[in-house]
């Protein structure tokens, strides 16, 4: 029966999510069944959700209502659930989904292939189990572009910000074992990965349950030594955490780029006190100034939350000042999301929606103008981009830079003359012609 069924995946949200799907269909692929890239050619569709936010949540459930129209269309046969919506509402997805054949909560992610075969006998399944026994150790069917991919380090978090879901899904923060990543490193070169996407809820409180001590320079100095490795990238770092050690790393490891992700979410210290996180303008204004002073090419990410509860205009005003101020190059700004459970669901003085979303809009329209200032000192310069596509509307190949992320920070599109034309995960010099929005055009050199 395995081999004719086939299996596909949704899976949704972040890519520790997706570091969790990619364990699973290597689990499913091995027990034998047939993988299919579309939801609409699946028997079995597996949905892995996201639960973080609202906008989260209301997408999860539009795949999950998509999927149970095609089931009723007679397209897939079966469905089953899995990820932190799974896992944060686990009574009310087996009450309101009676069509869904099977609910996995996080820690069960390594029975999917039980869970499978169970649904295709006609058994449902609700199965969840104590989310600090989440797995993530294992082999991986690798879901990204062959040249790059994400290497998850932890999963859980402790900062307990008041506004935040994650410990209530995910739990605590627990560090994987220096030496099993190193491993998966490895692994990952040999099949042709030359960029390392490292993720956790907190990249920066990396090692402090397992070595008590923070030992991400520690991690990522081994990281470059892996031959085939070029490029090592953080995401998610705590601006507290960002030590001398961890930017003397930076500096000297010629292979972890000069880009950190920092989400500092605000800069008025009554509200990130609300938060239930440390620091103030100073501290932040000390850290960005040093960042730029020690690393002059940093790429400084961040991202953003308006109208927390009791957010003033003047706060609000405050933050936008900060923010030009700093001129990060890369930024997001979210509307505040009161989750339910979060002690910042409960607090008094909730901001109108409305006005939550102004002010986002308000940060963002600021950050558009300045992306294009940003944009436009990279005219007529020349850097090393790994090609990630060809567009054939526009006739261009595609690719990024050191200065983009995968998946969040645009593209660079540029020709190429037919005798040099690249392939999929070459890295290739390109020089910047012009911009256009959040792309630069180029051509390759």
């Amino acid at each position: 029966m395995a081999e004719t069924v086939k299996v596909g995946m949704v899976s949704l949200g972040c890519p520790k999510n997706q570091c969790d799907a990619e364990l699973m269909l290597a689990k499913i692929a091995d027990a034998g069944f047939k993988i299919v890239n579309e939801a609409g050619l699946a028997d079995v569709v597996i949905i892995n959700t996201c639960g973080f936010i609202q906008s989260a949540k209301e997408e999860a459930i539009e795949e999950i209502m998509e999927a149970i129209s095609r089931k009723n269309d007679g397209i897939n046969k079966k469905i089953i659930v899995t990820g932190c919506l799974a896992e944060r509402y686990q009574k009310q997805m087996d009450e309101e989904f009676p069509e869904v054949d099977a609910v996995l909560g996080i820690s069960k992610n390594d029975d999917i292939v039980e869970a499978i075969n169970s649904v295709l006998l006609d058994k449902r399944v609700i199965a969840f189990g104590d989310k600090l026994c989440h797995n993530m150790e294992g082999k991986r069917l690798q879901s990204t572009l062959p040249h790059y991919a994400y290497l998850r380090i932890a999963d859980g978090c402790s900062n307990r910000c008041s506004y935040c879901a994650i410990p209530l899904i995910r739990g605590k923060m627990r560090s994987r074992k220096m030496e099993n990543i190193i491993d998966e490193a490895k692994s990952l070169a040999a099949d042709g990965v030359k960029e390392l996407v490292v993720v956790a809820q907190d990249v920066t409180a990396y090692g402090i349950d397992l070595y008590k001590k923070y030992a991400l320079p520690e991690l990522l100095r081994e990281l470059a030594k892996i031959d085939g490795i070029k490029w090592i990238r953080l995401l998610y770092c705590y601006p507290e955490r960002i030590t001398d050690e961890l930017i003397e790393t930076i500096k000297s490891e010629e292979k972890v780029l000069d880009y950190l992700d920092i989400p500092i979410q605000h800069c008025n210290k009554e509200i990130l006190h609300a938060m239930n996180r440390s620091g103030d303008e100073d501290s932040l204004r000390e850290l960005f100034a040093k960042l730029r002073r020690e690393i002059p090419d940093i790429v400084l990410r961040t991202t953003l939350i308006t109208g927390f509860p009791g957010e003033t205009e003047e706060q609000f005003t405050q933050l936008a000042e900060f923010v030009n101020d700093i001129k990060f190059e890369r930024l997001g700004c979210f509307a505040y999301s009161a989750e339910e459970d979060t002690p910042a669901a409960e607090m008094p003085y909730q901001v109108d929606e409305g006005e939550r979303q102004r002010r986002a809009d308000i940060i963002m329209g600021e950050q558009e103008i300045r992306m294009g200032e940003y944009y436009a000192g990279f005219a007529d310069k020349t850097f090393e981009v790994v090609c990630e596509g060809f567009d054939r509307y526009s006739d261009m190949y595609f690719g990024r830079s050191m200065h983009f992320a995968p998946e969040i920070d645009g593209m660079i599109y540029f020709t190429s003359q037919k005798e040099q034309r690249p392939t999929i995960g070459e890295f290739i010099n390109v020089k910047i012609t012009d911009v256009l929005e959040n792309n630069l055009l180029g051509e390759q050199v």
